[in-house]
């Protein structure tokens, strides 16, 4: 799979002969989306043409009301793999700015949609809006592109929840999420809920109250985690020290995760940091999986270092007994 990042990088030459193409958010890539994947796959390759994945970077609801945007289940580059691992061929982001923001509905259409990605078929929601003051939809696709593009309206997947069929979306996957539900967003998503990122270098004020942490950019507004859990962490590479001596699974290690803006240390943006058990190795620069497990507490301010140091020791402890059980 290849990623474009705007039309300045992708070359016409790509789609001489064509594509079956797609536009959405796909956050957290969920069973919804997996269906509307294979569709795009499936018509792509009974055309014999590439299949492509439109994405807009931030999320339209980000850039013009950040405050009240949606927390987001996948950073960017998790939505890439996820769609990659799906086998489609390109992904096509779009920068989301004021530019952009004005770009007429018609434009898009003849400018992206027709000129330079030369689509053949197109799969969109049927309440699809796009272009300036969201002026465009499904039936100005359909019209403006007669001639050129077919369309056709994505289909909404259901799962009988509490004896309901409910539609599966990506509302409904954070709600799971930000409700501790990690069995029920793992039946919406076909897969566990996972957090990933590269190891950074923080403040290190963790280690200097006597428990490390390895701290991993989100890399993005606001996540649908919030607190302290029992997670598993995958990805620890294999020439990390006590990782053949650990007790634990080779492939996952027990820990600790907080995801917040740590009050009692004085930390503003939120952060996720996690306090790998028994492990002393250094995971700098590792990208790991955070899957987390169960909820141990909500975030909390304390009114010292020492009474904060008890409380971890507490969530350590508390995070044992959950692994223990499993």
């Amino acid at each position: 799979m290849r990623l474009l990042r705007g039309l300045y990088n992708c070359p016409k030459a790509l789609f001489n002969q064509g594509c079956v193409a797609t536009i959405g958010n796909f956050d957290g890539v969920h069973i919804g989306h997996q269906t509307i994947i294979q569709r795009l796959t499936e018509k792509a390759a009974h055309f014999d043409l590439p299949s492509v994945v439109i994405l807009f970077e931030p999320h339209p609801q980000e850039y013009f009301r950040p405050d009240a945007a949606p927390a987001r289940l996948f950073k960017l580059t998790d939505k890439i793999q996820a769609l990659k691992a799906l086998g489609v061929d390109y992904v096509l982001c779009f920068r989301f700015n004021q530019e952009f923001a004005e770009l007429r509905a018609e434009d898009f259409i003849q400018r992206v949609l027709i000129e330079h990605l030369n689509v053949q078929h197109l799969f969109i929601g049927d309440d699809f809006r796009f272009g300036y003051q969201r002026q465009g939809d499904f039936e100005m696709l359909k019209e403006r592109g007669e001639g050129f593009f077919t369309v056709e309206a994505n289909q909404s997947v259901t799962l009988e929840i509490d004896g309901e069929q409910q539609r599966i979306s990506s509302s409904l996957v954070r709600e799971a999420v930000a409700n501790n539900r990690f069995d029920r967003a793992e039946r919406y998503l076909n897969r566990a809920y996972q957090l990933s990122g590269k190891v950074a270098h923080g403040d290190k004020q963790g280690r200097e109250i006597g428990f490390a942490t390895a701290n991993i950019p989100l890399k993005r507004l606001k996540s649908p985690l919030k607190g302290v859990y029992a997670v598993w962490v995958y990805g620890i590479s294999a020439s990390s020290p006590q990782y053949k001596s650990s007790q634990q699974s080779p492939k996952r290690f027990q820990a600790v995760a907080n995801v917040g803006q740590k009050p009692t240390l004085k930390q503003s943006p939120e952060r996720l940091e996690v306090h790998v058990l028994d492990f002393k190795g250094d995971l700098y620069g590792q990208q790991i999986h955070i899957e987390p497990i169960a909820k141990l507490r909500g975030e909390q301010k304390f009114s010292s270092v020492e009474e904060l140091k008890a409380q971890i020791a507490d969530d350590i402890e508390a995070a044992r007994e959950i692994f223990d059980r499993l």
